[in-house]
């Protein structure tokens, strides 16, 4: 048992590498692969649930994580700019996906592109609280997602409920889904609950220096 049980951790601490969870903010000097996986699945989920809600007679709920439009940034750039100025930790990526998947299994949510970046900005910061030693506000976290602080706020509020505050995350279940990551990084085929759809790649000619522009109302 003691040397499945290391060999295991081993296993695990390669995953966590190769994802680019081991790396320092300060001595990673690239970007983190998780960041692209993340974004990658999301795609695929949202492409897949918006088809689904093109075809079928299931009509989309709309909730406080709606907007009337997409927004401008794709989930790549969204998901690029919250690591850049949010300086959270990569594993807050992670966690924040497996709050998203409780979010949806709680709620029966169809992620599309009205909601997919509100979502994420949410998961984000309520991962960084929670595994995070230092963290910015929610003001500051608003300002990065392009939302007001109020509506920040809010949408923390319904999220945490909809959890029912189940933030813990085990060992065993993180090792789960960077096991899904590292097989999107090989190629694996990964049919996944949560769906998404593709936006617009109209922001990246825009200085990235200044805050996301305000999340489609």
């Amino acid at each position: 048992m003691g040397k499945l049980a290391l060999e295991t951790d081993s296993v695990r601490s390669n995953d966590y590498a190769a994802l680019g969870l081991t790396d320092s903010r300060k001595g990673n000097l690239g970007k983190p692969q998780i960041l692209s996986l993340l974004a990658t699945l999301l795609d695929k989920s949202v492409q897949k649930n918006e088809r689904m809600l093109e075809t079928s007679q299931t009509k989309d709920v709309i909730t406080i994580f709606h907007g009337f439009r997409a927004p401008p940034l794709t989930i790549q750039q969204y998901i690029d700019r919250i690591f850049k100025y949010s300086c959270c930790s990569p594993s807050c990526f992670v966690i924040a996906h497996i709050y998203m998947d409780r979010f949806i299994q709680q709620t029966n949510f169809f992620l599309t592109s009205l909601n997919i970046h509100r979502l994420l900005i949410t998961s984000v910061m309520v991962a960084a609280k929670f595994i995070d030693d230092a963290f910015f506000n929610n003001a500051y976290y608003a300002r990065v997602g392009g939302v007001s602080t109020s509506e920040m706020n809010k949408l923390e509020m319904k999220f945490l409920f909809c959890l029912d505050f189940r933030l813990y995350v085990s060992v065993q279940t993180f090792g789960k889904y960077c096991s899904v990551f590292k097989r999107e990084a090989t190629g694996g085929l990964i049919e996944r609950s949560v769906q998404a759809c593709g936006v617009e790649e109209s922001w990246t000619n825009k200085d990235d220096s200044t805050c996301a522009q305000s999340i489609a109302r």
